[in-house]
Protein backbone atom coordinates (compact mmCIF):
# COMPACT_ATOMS: atom_id res chain seq x y z
CA UNK A 1 0.00 0.00 0.00
CA UNK A 2 1.27 3.46 -0.85
CA UNK A 3 0.24 6.98 0.06
CA UNK A 4 -0.29 8.96 -3.16
CA UNK A 5 -1.21 12.56 -3.92
CA UNK A 6 -2.92 13.01 -7.29
CA UNK A 7 -3.17 16.46 -8.88
CA UNK A 8 -5.46 17.31 -11.81
CA UNK A 9 -5.18 20.53 -13.81
CA UNK A 10 -7.85 22.71 -15.35
CA UNK A 11 -8.06 20.79 -18.63
CA UNK A 12 -8.65 17.56 -16.69
CA UNK A 13 -11.48 19.20 -14.71
CA UNK A 14 -13.16 21.01 -17.64
CA UNK A 15 -16.76 19.85 -17.28
CA UNK A 16 -18.60 16.98 -15.64
CA UNK A 17 -17.60 14.35 -18.20
CA UNK A 18 -13.93 14.95 -17.47
CA UNK A 19 -14.55 15.16 -13.73
CA UNK A 20 -16.18 11.71 -13.94
CA UNK A 21 -13.08 10.49 -15.79
CA UNK A 22 -10.91 11.87 -12.98
CA UNK A 23 -13.12 10.21 -10.39
CA UNK A 24 -12.79 6.86 -12.20
CA UNK A 25 -9.01 7.24 -12.17
CA UNK A 26 -8.99 8.07 -8.46
CA UNK A 27 -11.26 5.12 -7.71
CA UNK A 28 -8.90 2.80 -9.58
CA UNK A 29 -5.94 3.96 -7.45
CA UNK A 30 -7.99 3.59 -4.24
CA UNK A 31 -9.07 0.07 -5.19
CA UNK A 32 -5.41 -0.89 -5.47
CA UNK A 33 -5.21 -0.36 -1.72
CA UNK A 34 -3.62 3.08 -1.69
CA UNK A 35 -4.29 6.03 0.60
CA UNK A 36 -5.15 8.97 -1.65
CA UNK A 37 -5.38 12.75 -1.51
CA UNK A 38 -6.43 14.69 -4.61
CA UNK A 39 -5.56 18.31 -5.42
CA UNK A 40 -7.61 20.01 -8.14
CA UNK A 41 -7.40 23.16 -10.23
CA UNK A 42 -10.36 25.24 -11.38
CA UNK A 43 -11.99 24.28 -14.68
CA UNK A 44 -10.01 25.39 -17.74
CA UNK A 45 -10.61 29.09 -18.38
CA UNK A 46 -12.45 29.65 -15.11
CA UNK A 47 -9.68 31.59 -13.35
CA UNK A 48 -9.31 33.90 -16.35
CA UNK A 49 -13.07 34.51 -16.26
CA UNK A 50 -12.95 35.36 -12.55
CA UNK A 51 -9.94 37.66 -13.00
CA UNK A 52 -11.93 39.44 -15.72
CA UNK A 53 -14.77 40.06 -13.28
CA UNK A 54 -12.30 41.57 -10.79
CA UNK A 55 -11.00 43.97 -13.44
CA UNK A 56 -14.54 44.93 -14.39
CA UNK A 57 -15.36 45.63 -10.75
CA UNK A 58 -12.36 47.91 -10.28
CA UNK A 59 -9.16 48.65 -12.18
CA UNK A 60 -7.47 48.99 -8.78
CA UNK A 61 -9.14 46.04 -7.08
CA UNK A 62 -8.48 45.08 -3.47
CA UNK A 63 -6.01 42.12 -3.51
CA UNK A 64 -7.73 40.49 -0.53
CA UNK A 65 -11.09 40.44 -2.30
CA UNK A 66 -9.37 39.35 -5.53
CA UNK A 67 -8.18 36.23 -3.69
CA UNK A 68 -11.70 35.55 -2.42
CA UNK A 69 -13.04 35.68 -5.98
CA UNK A 70 -10.35 33.74 -7.88
CA UNK A 71 -10.02 30.98 -5.26
CA UNK A 72 -13.67 30.04 -5.76
CA UNK A 73 -12.92 28.13 -8.98
CA UNK A 74 -11.00 25.42 -7.14
CA UNK A 75 -13.66 25.27 -4.44
CA UNK A 76 -16.25 24.36 -7.08
CA UNK A 77 -14.19 21.55 -8.65
CA UNK A 78 -13.19 20.06 -5.28
CA UNK A 79 -16.83 19.83 -4.23
CA UNK A 80 -17.93 18.38 -7.57
CA UNK A 81 -15.19 15.74 -7.54
CA UNK A 82 -16.02 14.72 -3.95
CA UNK A 83 -19.69 14.39 -4.93
CA UNK A 84 -18.82 12.30 -7.97
CA UNK A 85 -16.54 9.98 -6.00
CA UNK A 86 -19.28 9.39 -3.42
CA UNK A 87 -21.73 8.57 -6.21
CA UNK A 88 -19.22 5.94 -7.38
CA UNK A 89 -19.07 4.38 -3.93
CA UNK A 90 -15.77 5.98 -2.85
CA UNK A 91 -15.63 7.58 0.60
CA UNK A 92 -14.47 11.16 -0.03
CA UNK A 93 -14.78 14.70 1.28
CA UNK A 94 -13.50 18.11 0.26
CA UNK A 95 -11.17 20.16 2.45
CA UNK A 96 -10.79 23.88 1.78
CA UNK A 97 -7.48 25.58 2.42
CA UNK A 98 -8.64 27.19 5.66
CA UNK A 99 -10.09 23.93 6.99
CA UNK A 100 -6.78 22.06 7.08
CA UNK A 101 -5.37 24.78 7.33
CA UNK A 102 -2.67 25.58 4.77
CA UNK A 103 -0.99 28.64 6.27
CA UNK A 104 0.72 31.16 4.00
CA UNK A 105 2.69 34.38 4.31
CA UNK A 106 0.64 37.56 4.43
CA UNK A 107 0.79 38.33 0.70
CA UNK A 108 -2.28 38.23 -1.51
CA UNK A 109 -2.22 36.87 -5.09
CA UNK A 110 1.33 35.44 -4.78
CA UNK A 111 1.50 33.92 -1.30
CA UNK A 112 4.01 31.27 -0.27
CA UNK A 113 3.17 28.33 1.97
CA UNK A 114 4.60 28.60 5.49
CA UNK A 115 3.14 25.58 7.26
CA UNK A 116 0.64 22.77 6.77
CA UNK A 117 -1.37 21.24 9.60
CA UNK A 118 -1.97 17.60 8.72
CA UNK A 119 -3.47 15.91 11.78
CA UNK A 120 -7.04 15.80 10.46
CA UNK A 121 -5.91 15.03 6.91
CA UNK A 122 -3.67 12.15 8.00
CA UNK A 123 -6.49 10.69 10.09
CA UNK A 124 -8.95 10.85 7.19
CA UNK A 125 -6.51 9.22 4.75
CA UNK A 126 -5.59 6.49 7.22
CA UNK A 127 -9.31 5.73 7.59
CA UNK A 128 -9.58 5.20 3.83
CA UNK A 129 -11.26 8.48 2.98
CA UNK A 130 -10.13 10.32 -0.15
CA UNK A 131 -9.29 13.93 0.67
CA UNK A 132 -10.14 16.33 -2.16
CA UNK A 133 -8.25 19.61 -1.74
CA UNK A 134 -8.57 22.78 -3.84
CA UNK A 135 -5.18 23.83 -5.12
CA UNK A 136 -3.91 27.41 -5.35
CA UNK A 137 -5.36 28.57 -2.03
CA UNK A 138 -4.38 28.91 1.63
CA UNK A 139 -5.03 31.05 4.69
CA UNK A 140 -3.09 33.99 6.06
CA UNK A 141 -2.42 34.68 9.74
CA UNK A 142 -5.47 36.97 9.97
CA UNK A 143 -7.75 34.22 8.62
CA UNK A 144 -8.20 35.75 5.16
CA UNK A 145 -8.04 33.55 2.05
CA UNK A 146 -4.79 33.78 0.07
CA UNK A 147 -3.77 32.43 -3.33
CA UNK A 148 -0.40 31.15 -4.50
CA UNK A 149 -0.19 32.75 -7.95
CA UNK A 150 -1.05 31.32 -11.35
CA UNK A 151 -0.18 27.64 -11.65
CA UNK A 152 -0.15 27.40 -7.86
CA UNK A 153 -2.07 24.12 -7.77
CA UNK A 154 1.12 22.25 -8.69
CA UNK A 155 2.78 23.82 -5.65
CA UNK A 156 -0.23 22.93 -3.50
CA UNK A 157 0.01 19.28 -4.58
CA UNK A 158 3.73 19.02 -3.81
CA UNK A 159 3.17 20.74 -0.45
CA UNK A 160 0.42 18.23 0.43
CA UNK A 161 2.68 15.34 -0.62
CA UNK A 162 5.52 16.64 1.53
CA UNK A 163 3.25 17.28 4.53
CA UNK A 164 1.61 13.83 4.55
CA UNK A 165 4.91 12.08 3.61
CA UNK A 166 3.44 10.66 0.40
CA UNK A 167 5.32 8.02 -1.55
CA UNK A 168 4.68 9.94 -4.75
CA UNK A 169 2.95 13.01 -6.14
CA UNK A 170 1.30 12.31 -9.51
CA UNK A 171 0.65 15.42 -11.62
CA UNK A 172 -1.96 14.70 -14.32
CA UNK A 173 -1.91 17.07 -17.30
CA UNK A 174 -2.87 17.09 -20.97
CA UNK A 175 0.53 15.60 -21.89
CA UNK A 176 1.79 12.14 -20.97
CA UNK A 177 5.18 13.15 -19.63
CA UNK A 178 8.20 15.37 -20.10
CA UNK A 179 9.65 15.35 -23.62
CA UNK A 180 13.09 16.23 -24.96
CA UNK A 181 11.37 19.25 -26.53
CA UNK A 182 7.92 20.39 -27.60
CA UNK A 183 6.54 17.51 -29.76
CA UNK A 184 4.47 20.05 -31.70
CA UNK A 185 7.71 21.49 -33.06
CA UNK A 186 9.80 18.31 -33.30
CA UNK A 187 7.79 15.24 -34.28
CA UNK A 188 10.64 12.95 -33.21
CA UNK A 189 10.88 14.34 -29.68
CA UNK A 190 11.22 11.55 -27.09
CA UNK A 191 9.37 11.12 -23.82
CA UNK A 192 11.79 10.90 -20.90
CA UNK A 193 11.45 8.16 -18.27
CA UNK A 194 13.22 10.16 -15.56
CA UNK A 195 14.44 13.73 -15.13
CA UNK A 196 16.38 15.21 -12.20
CA UNK A 197 14.89 17.97 -10.05
CA UNK A 198 17.66 20.30 -11.24
CA UNK A 199 16.97 19.63 -14.90
CA UNK A 200 13.20 20.02 -14.49
CA UNK A 201 13.72 23.26 -12.56
CA UNK A 202 15.83 24.65 -15.39
CA UNK A 203 13.44 23.39 -18.08
CA UNK A 204 10.46 24.92 -16.27
CA UNK A 205 12.25 28.25 -15.78
CA UNK A 206 13.24 28.58 -19.45
CA UNK A 207 9.91 27.81 -21.07
CA UNK A 208 8.78 24.20 -20.56
CA UNK A 209 5.13 24.48 -19.45
CA UNK A 210 4.67 21.02 -17.91
CA UNK A 211 5.22 22.02 -14.25
CA UNK A 212 5.24 25.29 -12.36
CA UNK A 213 8.79 26.31 -11.36
CA UNK A 214 7.92 26.80 -7.68
CA UNK A 215 6.48 23.30 -7.43
CA UNK A 216 9.69 21.75 -8.76
CA UNK A 217 11.80 23.78 -6.34
CA UNK A 218 9.63 22.66 -3.43
CA UNK A 219 9.78 19.01 -4.56
CA UNK A 220 13.57 19.22 -4.69
CA UNK A 221 13.76 20.83 -1.25
CA UNK A 222 11.42 18.30 0.36
CA UNK A 223 12.54 15.23 -1.63
CA UNK A 224 9.06 14.58 -3.09
CA UNK A 225 9.05 12.10 -5.98
CA UNK A 226 6.89 13.68 -8.69
CA UNK A 227 5.43 11.93 -11.71
CA UNK A 228 3.94 13.64 -14.77
CA UNK A 229 1.09 11.67 -16.38
CA UNK A 230 -1.74 12.21 -18.86
CA UNK A 231 -5.27 12.43 -17.50
CA UNK A 232 -6.61 11.29 -20.86
CA UNK A 233 -5.17 7.76 -20.83
CA UNK A 234 -7.28 4.75 -19.80
CA UNK A 235 -8.06 5.19 -16.07
CA UNK A 236 -7.79 1.43 -15.47
CA UNK A 237 -4.26 0.95 -16.76
CA UNK A 238 -1.98 -0.41 -14.05
CA UNK A 239 1.35 0.73 -15.46
CA UNK A 240 2.61 4.26 -14.91
CA UNK A 241 3.99 5.43 -18.26
CA UNK A 242 4.78 9.03 -17.33
CA UNK A 243 8.00 10.84 -16.42
CA UNK A 244 9.45 10.69 -12.91
CA UNK A 245 11.06 13.82 -11.44
CA UNK A 246 13.56 12.54 -8.88
CA UNK A 247 16.99 13.16 -7.36
CA UNK A 248 20.15 12.86 -9.42
CA UNK A 249 21.26 10.04 -7.11
CA UNK A 250 18.19 7.96 -7.95
CA UNK A 251 18.80 8.35 -11.67
CA UNK A 252 22.49 7.56 -11.37
CA UNK A 253 21.56 4.40 -9.51
CA UNK A 254 19.32 3.19 -12.33
CA UNK A 255 21.07 4.39 -15.51
CA UNK A 256 24.61 3.30 -16.33
CA UNK A 257 25.04 6.16 -18.79
CA UNK A 258 22.80 9.15 -19.39
CA UNK A 259 22.21 11.44 -22.30
CA UNK A 260 24.48 14.49 -22.26
CA UNK A 261 21.56 16.87 -22.92
CA UNK A 262 18.13 16.16 -21.46
CA UNK A 263 16.03 18.64 -23.39
CA UNK A 264 15.62 21.77 -25.47
CA UNK A 265 13.20 24.46 -24.24
CA UNK A 266 12.05 27.71 -25.77
CA UNK A 267 10.25 30.79 -24.48
CA UNK A 268 8.73 33.51 -26.64
CA UNK A 269 7.69 35.52 -23.59
CA UNK A 270 10.88 37.60 -23.76
CA UNK A 271 11.72 41.22 -24.54
CA UNK A 272 15.11 42.86 -24.94
CA UNK A 273 16.04 46.25 -23.52
CA UNK A 274 19.21 48.20 -24.37
CA UNK A 275 20.08 51.14 -22.13
CA UNK A 276 22.61 53.21 -24.07
CA UNK A 277 25.53 55.35 -22.93
CA UNK A 278 25.34 54.58 -19.23
CA UNK A 279 28.19 56.15 -17.20
CA UNK A 280 30.94 53.52 -16.82
CA UNK A 281 31.47 53.89 -13.07
CA UNK A 282 30.73 51.93 -9.87
CA UNK A 283 27.03 51.85 -8.97
CA UNK A 284 25.72 52.75 -12.41
CA UNK A 285 24.34 49.26 -13.15
CA UNK A 286 22.81 49.08 -9.67
CA UNK A 287 20.79 52.20 -10.50
CA UNK A 288 19.31 50.29 -13.47
CA UNK A 289 18.45 47.00 -11.83
CA UNK A 290 17.58 48.21 -8.33
CA UNK A 291 14.28 49.91 -9.32
CA UNK A 292 13.35 46.93 -11.52
CA UNK A 293 13.92 44.55 -8.60
CA UNK A 294 11.84 46.79 -6.33
CA UNK A 295 9.00 46.42 -8.85
CA UNK A 296 9.39 42.59 -8.79
CA UNK A 297 10.43 42.51 -12.46
CA UNK A 298 12.56 39.48 -13.23
CA UNK A 299 15.67 40.32 -15.27
CA UNK A 300 17.31 37.43 -17.10
CA UNK A 301 20.17 37.80 -19.60
CA UNK A 302 22.53 40.72 -18.96
CA UNK A 303 25.31 42.01 -21.22
CA UNK A 304 27.46 45.09 -20.61
CA UNK A 305 29.25 46.41 -23.69
CA UNK A 306 31.74 49.22 -24.22
CA UNK A 307 30.16 52.25 -25.85
CA UNK A 308 31.73 54.21 -28.66
CA UNK A 309 32.02 57.07 -26.19
CA UNK A 310 34.85 56.82 -23.68
CA UNK A 311 33.68 56.43 -20.09
CA UNK A 312 30.29 55.11 -21.15
CA UNK A 313 28.77 51.64 -21.61
CA UNK A 314 25.64 50.06 -23.10
CA UNK A 315 23.69 47.61 -20.92
CA UNK A 316 21.51 44.96 -22.59
CA UNK A 317 19.12 42.68 -20.69
CA UNK A 318 15.85 40.78 -21.05
CA UNK A 319 12.59 40.91 -19.11
CA UNK A 320 9.27 39.08 -19.49
CA UNK A 321 7.42 40.54 -22.48
CA UNK A 322 4.44 41.44 -20.30
CA UNK A 323 6.73 43.64 -18.16
CA UNK A 324 8.35 45.52 -21.04
CA UNK A 325 6.24 48.68 -20.91
CA UNK A 326 6.45 48.85 -17.13
CA UNK A 327 10.22 48.35 -17.23
CA UNK A 328 10.70 51.19 -19.72
CA UNK A 329 8.48 53.46 -17.63
CA UNK A 330 10.52 52.70 -14.49
CA UNK A 331 13.82 53.33 -16.27
CA UNK A 332 12.59 56.59 -17.80
CA UNK A 333 11.42 57.80 -14.39
CA UNK A 334 14.95 57.12 -13.07
CA UNK A 335 16.77 58.61 -16.06
CA UNK A 336 18.33 61.45 -14.08
CA UNK A 337 19.82 59.02 -11.55
CA UNK A 338 20.97 56.44 -14.13
CA UNK A 339 22.27 59.02 -16.60
CA UNK A 340 21.61 57.06 -19.80
CA UNK A 341 21.10 58.48 -23.29
CA UNK A 342 18.14 56.45 -24.62
CA UNK A 343 16.35 53.10 -24.38
CA UNK A 344 16.04 50.67 -27.31
CA UNK A 345 13.57 47.77 -27.06
CA UNK A 346 12.77 44.64 -29.06
CA UNK A 347 9.78 42.44 -28.21
CA UNK A 348 10.23 40.09 -31.18
CA UNK A 349 12.84 37.85 -29.59
CA UNK A 350 12.82 34.37 -28.05
CA UNK A 351 15.00 32.40 -25.67
CA UNK A 352 16.17 28.90 -26.61
CA UNK A 353 17.89 26.75 -23.99
CA UNK A 354 19.69 23.41 -23.81
CA UNK A 355 19.51 21.68 -20.41
CA UNK A 356 21.26 18.62 -19.00
CA UNK A 357 23.20 17.52 -15.92
CA UNK A 358 25.71 15.96 -18.33
CA UNK A 359 27.12 19.46 -18.85
CA UNK A 360 28.76 19.23 -15.43
CA UNK A 361 31.29 16.70 -16.69
CA UNK A 362 31.42 17.32 -20.46
CA UNK A 363 33.05 20.19 -22.32
CA UNK A 364 31.89 21.58 -25.64
CA UNK A 365 28.14 21.78 -25.06
CA UNK A 366 28.01 25.55 -25.60
CA UNK A 367 30.36 25.33 -28.59
CA UNK A 368 28.05 22.79 -30.25
CA UNK A 369 25.09 25.07 -29.70
CA UNK A 370 26.81 28.14 -31.12
CA UNK A 371 28.19 26.31 -34.17
CA UNK A 372 24.85 24.64 -34.93
CA UNK A 373 23.02 27.96 -34.90
CA UNK A 374 25.76 29.67 -36.89
CA UNK A 375 25.62 26.98 -39.58
CA UNK A 376 21.93 27.82 -40.10
CA UNK A 377 22.52 31.57 -40.12
CA UNK A 378 20.80 32.17 -36.77
CA UNK A 379 22.24 35.20 -34.96
CA UNK A 380 22.71 35.12 -31.18
CA UNK A 381 21.80 38.38 -29.44
CA UNK A 382 22.53 37.42 -25.82
CA UNK A 383 23.75 34.44 -23.80
CA UNK A 384 23.24 33.22 -20.23
CA UNK A 385 24.50 30.04 -18.57
CA UNK A 386 24.25 27.98 -15.43
CA UNK A 387 25.97 24.76 -14.42
CA UNK A 388 23.46 22.66 -16.39
CA UNK A 389 21.98 25.16 -18.88
CA UNK A 390 22.97 27.35 -21.83
CA UNK A 391 20.41 29.87 -23.10
CA UNK A 392 20.59 32.15 -26.13
CA UNK A 393 18.39 35.01 -27.28
CA UNK A 394 17.48 34.93 -30.97
CA UNK A 395 14.97 36.43 -33.39
CA UNK A 396 11.47 35.10 -32.59
CA UNK A 397 10.88 34.03 -36.22
CA UNK A 398 13.81 31.58 -36.00
CA UNK A 399 12.67 29.83 -32.81
CA UNK A 400 11.28 26.62 -34.31
CA UNK A 401 14.21 26.19 -36.69
CA UNK A 402 16.64 26.62 -33.79
CA UNK A 403 14.82 24.05 -31.65
CA UNK A 404 14.80 21.49 -34.48
CA UNK A 405 18.47 21.80 -35.44
CA UNK A 406 19.64 21.74 -31.82
CA UNK A 407 17.48 18.70 -31.04
CA UNK A 408 19.20 16.87 -33.90
CA UNK A 409 22.67 18.20 -33.09
CA UNK A 410 22.56 16.78 -29.57
CA UNK A 411 21.29 13.38 -30.72
CA UNK A 412 17.86 13.71 -29.11
CA UNK A 413 15.74 12.65 -32.11
CA UNK A 414 13.84 9.39 -31.63
CA UNK A 415 14.53 6.64 -34.12
CA UNK A 416 12.06 6.48 -37.01
CA UNK A 417 9.30 3.93 -36.45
Amino acid sequence: MARIVMKFGGTSMAGMERIRNVAARVKHVVEQGNEVAVVVSAMAGETDRLVGYCREASSLYDPAEYDVVVSSGEQVTSGLLAMTLKAMGVDARSWLGWQLPIRTVDTHAKARIESFETEALNAAMAAGQVAVIPGFQGMMEDGRVSTLGRGGSDTSAVAVAAAVKADRCDIYTDVDGVYTTDPRIVARARKLDKVTYEEMLELASVGAKVLQTRSVGLAMKEGVRVQVLSSFDDPDQDDLPGTLIVSEEEIEGSDMERQLITGIAHDKNEAKIIVTRVPDKPGAVAHIFGPLADAAINVDMIIQNDSKQQGETDVTFTVPRADLARSVDILESNKAVIGFNRIVTDAEVAKVSVVGVGMKSHAGVAATMFKTLADRGINIEAISTSEIKVSVLIDEDETELAVRVLHTAYGLDAEAA
